[in-house]
């Protein structure tokens, strides 16, 4: 989970550095919003491409971990009883 948040959260500095320096250059409102997302899109792709690896793991696990537990429920559920006689 740690690093789903740390992934997130260097999206969100690159987007405000990336809006701060636009900002600089005279782009406001929308264009401003859309420029940045669009530049930041591209940074964190480059950047945080070994991080964004990473959460992916986490992700994966994680999913993988709850059909597991799933499945086990499942078959559990139904698995013949006993019948009481």
């Amino acid at each position: 989970m740690r690093s789903v948040i740390l992934y997130t959260l260097a999206r969100a500095v690159i987007f405000a550095v990336t809006a701060g320096v636009l900002a600089l250059f005279g782009a406001r409102g929308f264009l401003l919003l859309l420029l940045a997302l669009l530049i930041s899109g591209v940074v964190s792709y480059v950047l945080l491409s070994a991080q964004r690896d990473r959460m992916s793991a986490v992700v994966t696990r994680g999913v993988r971990s709850q059909r597991e537990k799933f499945e086990r429920s499942v078959a559990k559920e139904d698995a013949p009883r006993p019948r009481a006689d």
